[in-house]
């Protein structure tokens, strides 16, 4: 510090006494268009009416020192006012330091410093340029002087004079003022100070006396110095497998000062390592910890070089005139090589296959390759985690994929499995790659009509109409862009009553070809049209359409295609129609509900005749074995005429009123039952007081060969009147009219049977 101030204070004593002057007499300001950029502007030559100005125009060049950048550093730039841009002006530099410090550019003029320069060792360098002319080699201007001065920069610490140092502060010295012959006192260097303080009353009555005392001064850190790098490059070497986050590499940065004022903070220049790297600073230690932001990869890149800057967290105000505090360094990261498994050359690899492609079928291929040095074989499998091996295979070396089973897209549309690669090498080194394979649909189902149609045609129709739109449907995965066509099939195409216009847009018309139809001659016709797809292979059908023939009006509005309205009248409605058909209905169920009531009724009366025990045998279903079965009933009753004479009473209708029976002619007991049939056929037939029906007249003649008793109760008693029916009148008001008829004769009235 003592040096640089002591240093300023020098340059400002030189200049502002006159001591130093620039090399050329008459200096004169560079063009006011570029303020900004140190240049040297050669006028040119004038006409020999105007003044001639110098041709060289001084103005002084500087450089940093210790420069660590990878780029040479830009000093200037020499400009002719001759040069028009035309590459006919070469730029020539001598003097101290041409050519091993400083170089020129001979077509734009551009100086740039080749090497790291230091001002202590010195501060300035003298230098000579001239504008030549390319073809004749002649200069343009003539040959002058410029200065380049190396700018100084803090790199070196303050040291102190020889001591001790005392100081004297006089009497009366106002308050807050202090004098002291200690310059640059730093807190750095020594941290307390002993001060002999010598004072003197000049006017006591001691007439001079002399007092003198020691005083300690402590001195107070701020924060006047800058952090510094102990050196200007930092190499670092990180393997390229690290992880994102990890710390790769340390840095640092020494402040002489204390406590917050030595606090750092550090940051990455912008350029070659921001993108990929990141750094913080130790709170404990005060380092820069670089850390990694994306991943390494050496067979990409295997070096980065950047620029790190480190500067004061905590400023003081009364020392920014003594520069920046911050530095610089250079931090050269090396990647190192580290073995890495195969990398595949797509993150999804996505195949297709039509079903029942034979097996064996390659259908892709995957590719891995190892990126390290001295790169291994890559050997192929298919993950036994997944179902892949179950359908596909893979060749280990080459990668191809081919299926093993017949594939059906109905069962499975689309298979997911996953793909390894290893090393040869190293097999423990792999990795993995999806697989998603579609199968493809095949043209199994040929097109056909979306709807059934119906379809109709006006009697009066003309020739080239479209009666009918129609459409097809595939069920097959149509794929995109299928087209349909439409045509009339070959039998059908000679002499067409219709005809099929294709629309070219998966529609076609159901065109008619002749001028009228007549129902009375032909209701329907139908028309075979033939649909084919697009597809592989082309499949086809051929489809069926029915067409009405129907009566219209004059605006081709359908009023009846029903064959039964030919005959009804031309005036007849239909809302007239409606009605006589409900009216033909109602009949209809009247009917029916008469022809129900009937049987019912009819049903009710036989089932009223069950109380005869005579219709036992009427309603016996089973024919029996004949004369022979013992098991079947008896018909003794039958050959047994005078158990039906003694009975005088009708059971198989109710009695009107109590009547005497008939005399017949007795009959004898061994009467052929043929006799006694006929007999009773003749006297029911003249009787005009029989029921129009006898049970007795139902049975045919059985024949004679019988050997079984009769199992009837009608022959199980001589008369009724050997049968005692009173237990009847026990058993309650339901079995009344059963008591009555079967009680005593003399007690029978019937005309209280209801």
């Amino acid at each position: 510090m003592l040096t640089r101030n002591c240093l300023s204070l020098l340059l400002w004593v030189l200049f502002d006494g006159g001591l130093l002057i620039p090399l050329q007499p008459q200096p004169q300001q560079t063009l006011a268009t570029e303020p900004t950029e140190n240049v040297i502007h050669l006028p040119g030559r004038r006409s020999h009416f105007q003044r001639v100005k110098r041709g060289w125009v001084w103005n002084q060049f500087f450089v940093l020192e210790e420069y660590m950048g990878s780029e040479p550093q830009y000093v200037g730039k020499l400009h002719s006012d001759l040069d028009k841009g035309e590459g006919t002006v070469k730029y020539t530099l001598s003097g101290d330091g041409a050519g091993t410090v400083f170089t020129i550019d001979e077509t734009t003029g551009d100086i740039h410093a080749i090497r790291s320069l230091d001002r202590e060792e010195k501060p300035f360098y003298t230098l000579r340029a001239q504008a030549v002319d390319i073809e004749t080699r002649k200069p343009l201007e003539p040959e002058s002087e410029f200065i380049i001065k190396v700018q100084d920069i803090n790199d070196n610490e303050p040291k102190f004079l020889d001591g001790p140092y005392v100081a004297s502060v006089p009497e009366m010295s106002p308050v807050g003022v202090i004098r002291t012959a200690l310059p640059n006192m730093d807190r750095e260097v020594k941290e307390q100070y002993q001060v002999l303080i010598q004072a003197k009353d000049m006017g006591g009555q001691l007439g001079g006396l002399a007092g003198t005392t020691i005083v300690n001064i402590t001195l107070t850190d701020v924060n006047d110095n800058p952090p510094r790098f102990p050196k200007s490059i930092f190499h670092l070497k990180v393997p390229e497998s690290s992880p994102i986050g990890s710390a790769i590499g340390r840095i640092r940065a020494v402040d002489p000062d204390f406590g917050q004022n030595a606090e750092i903070e550090y940051n990455i220049v912008p350029g070659d390592g921001g993108n990929l790297f990141d750094i913080v600073t130790d709170e404990d230690t005060q380092e820069g910890v670089i850390k990694l932001k994306k991943p390494l990869d050496f067979e990409t890149k295997k070096a980065y070089t950047f620029k790190v800057e480190a500067s004061n967290v905590h400023l003081d105000h009364r020392f920014h005139s003594a520069g920046p505090f911050k530095d610089t360094a250079t931090v050269k990261i090396s990647v190192l090589d580290v073995e890495e498994p195969p990398v595949f050359s797509k993150p999804l690899y996505t195949m297709e296959v039509y079903e029942d492609t034979p097996v064996g079928t390659i259908i892709g291929a995957v590719t891995a390759q190892d990126l390290d040095v001295g790169s291994s074989s890559v050997r192929y499998f298919i993950d036994w985690k997944s179902d892949g091996d179950s359908y596909f295979t893979i060749d280990g070396t080459e990668g191809t994929i081919a299926t093993k089973e017949l594939l059906d897209r109905e069962s499975t549309a689309q298979y997911n499995f996953s793909i390894i690669a290893s090393k040869v090498s190293n097999p423990l080194l792999s990795s993995k790659v999806n697989i998603l394979i579609n199968v493809l649909d095949v043209n199994e189902f040929p097109p056909e009509i979306s709807v059934p149609y119906e379809t109709a045609v006006c009697e009066n129709a003309k020739p080239g109409q479209i009666i009918q739109i129609v459409s097809a449907a595939d069920r097959d995965l149509s794929p995109a862009g299928q087209q349909f066509s439409f045509r009339l099939s070959p039998e059908a195409a000679i002499k067409p009553n219709f005809t099929v216009r294709d629309f070219r847009n998966n529609t076609a018309g159901i065109e008619t070809r002749r001028n009228g139809y007549r129902r009375r001659q032909q209701e329907m016709y139908f028309l075979p049209v033939v649909i084919e797809d697009s597809s592989y292979p082309v499949q086809s059908s051929t489809n069926t359409m029915t067409i009405r023939v129907c009566r219209c009006d004059s605006d081709g509005t359908i009023l009846s295609c029903n064959v039964e309205a030919i005959f009804l009248p031309v005036g007849l409605s239909t809302g007239a129609l409606i009605a006589i058909l409900l009216c033909i209905v109602i009949l209809l169920a009247i009917v029916v509900l008469y022809i129900a009531l009937r049987r019912q009724k009819k049903k009710d009366t036989l089932m009223t005749s069950k109380e005869d025990i005579r219709d036992n045998v009427i309603h016996y279903d089973d024919e029996g074995g004949g004369e022979e079965d013992t098991q079947a009933f008896d018909i003794g009753a039958l050959r047994n005429p005078k158990v039906i004479e003694d009975n005088k009473i009708r059971r198989d209708i109710k009695p009107d009123s109590l009547c005497l029976p008939r005399q017949r002619p007795p009959v004898e007991d061994n009467t052929d039952i043929r006799d006694f049939i006929n007999q009773r056929l003749q006297e029911n037939d003249v009787d005009p007081t029989a029921p129009p029906y006898d049970s007795l007249a139902t049975y045919a003649y059985e024949g004679n060969g019988s050997v079984a008793d009769s199992l009837s109760s009608i022959d199980s008693l001589t008369t009724e009147a050997d049968q005692d029916y009173d237990y009847l009148t026990d058993w309650g008001p339901r079995f009344k009219v059963l008591a009555d008829i079967f009680g005593e004769e003399e007690s029978y009235n019937p005309d209280k049977v209801t």
